[in-house]
């Protein structure tokens, strides 16, 4: 694997797009979820898009293709729910091993397939990257917040649980053979602290070389706070400790609310940043409106004020939205590492 951090001192690099939002373009049926292997699955299994590792691997390997041919560099596992904890709503806790190990494969078949494809075109230099990121979500539970109004000091989990469904998800990632390990759409940090905690720990176990790690916060609304209430200074400083390769912001806002929490991110990391906001905000019905171009323009502007180093698209966002944003920042240079001084406690 060529070195990310030297690709990432050259250029901007891109990050694909939305996994659901294409899923759904497939219009998959309760059977097309269950395959042969789950036909007789006591519950319904329809929607939950992780098992499509498992039961369709030919439509995530070809989605994650589509992403690449329109020029990302980062491709992120199917692994968003792919958790003994978020798979409790499916009774499918047993899998979620299994499915980590199935999403890698998927997004290094599709490497495979890309790079063999890109044969007739050599570049100079040979292909840089593409890289595969373990897609870390943030669960269904959260640490910080009760779900009972009636009892705040209630958690419907412990800090320990996060960190052994963690543990074993980053297991399965790395098995798969990821490159890049991606804590992403944080609303609770204490649940990323447990991701951090469990990835520190499965690399002291497993006495292999760490793999660097993104981390990628959601700012829910106008207030520019987490869900659990934290402000993105906040947010940084509690998880900077990780020494991340890059921290951002992704889902929740589109590109023009997001944009006074990526200058203020770029001013205070000193690491890289990345952002990949939605197309736009949900209209009515859900969906998502804002053409290819327009979130284009966004990143496009963010890149030319110097605050990124990471871009692409969460929800709505599809292959051609990542191809407008890659032609867009192509040839604008990357945000500069800040040269931090330390400073004496």
């Amino acid at each position: 694997m060529s070195d990310i951090r030297k690709e990432l001192e050259k250029r901007i690099l891109i990050i694909d797009g939305a996994m659901g939002t294409m899923i759904q373009r497939h219009k998959l049926t309760e059977a097309d979820y269950r395959g042969e292997r789950f036909k007789d699955w006591p519950s319904d299994v329809k929607g939950n898009n992780d098992l499509l590792n498992i039961t369709q691997p030919q439509i995530i390997t070809g989605i994650h293709k589509e992403y690449l041919d329109a020029g990302a560099d980062i491709i992120e596992t199917n692994t968003f729910s792919s958790t003994t904890i978020a798979m409790a709503d499916y009774g499918m806790e047993s899998l979620a091993y299994e499915l980590n190990v199935a999403a890698a494969k998927c997004a290094k078949n599709a490497i495979n397939e890309f790079k063999e494809s890109r044969k007739a075109f050599p570049e100079e230099g040979g292909l840089r990257g593409p890289w595969v990121a373990g897609a870390i979500g943030p669960l269904n539970k959260t640490l910080s917040l009760s779900p009972d109004v009636n009892n705040p000091g209630f958690r419907a989990v412990t800090f320990d649980e996060v960190v052994t469904a963690y543990y074993e998800q980053v297991k399965g990632l790395v098995d798969g053979g990821v490159d890049i390990l991606l804590i992403e759409t944080i609303f609770d940090t204490l649940n990323a602290k447990g991701a951090i905690f469990a990835i520190k720990k499965y690399f002291r176990d497993s006495k292999q070389k760490e793999l660097p790690v993104m981390i990628s916060g959601t700012i829910t609304d106008a207030s520019g706070r987490t869900l659990s209430g934290q402000t993105l200074e906040a947010f940084y400083t509690s998880i900077m400790h990780a020494k991340p390769l890059s921290v951002g912001l992704n889902c929740a806002l589109g590109a023009k609310e997001m944009r006074p929490h990526i200058e203020e991110l770029s001013q205070i990391a000193s690491c890289y940043v990345s952002a990949y906001p939605n197309a736009g905000l949900p209209n009515a019905m859900g969906e998502y409106d804002e053409h290819p171009e327009e979130t284009a323009h966004f990143l496009e502007d963010w890149a030319k004020e110097g605050w990124v180093n990471i871009v692409g698209g969460c929800c709505g966002t599809t292959p051609d939205h990542i191809k407008h944003i890659a032609d867009e920042v192509k040839n604008i240079k990357p945000r500069q590492l800040p040269v931090v001084e330390k400073e004496l406690a």
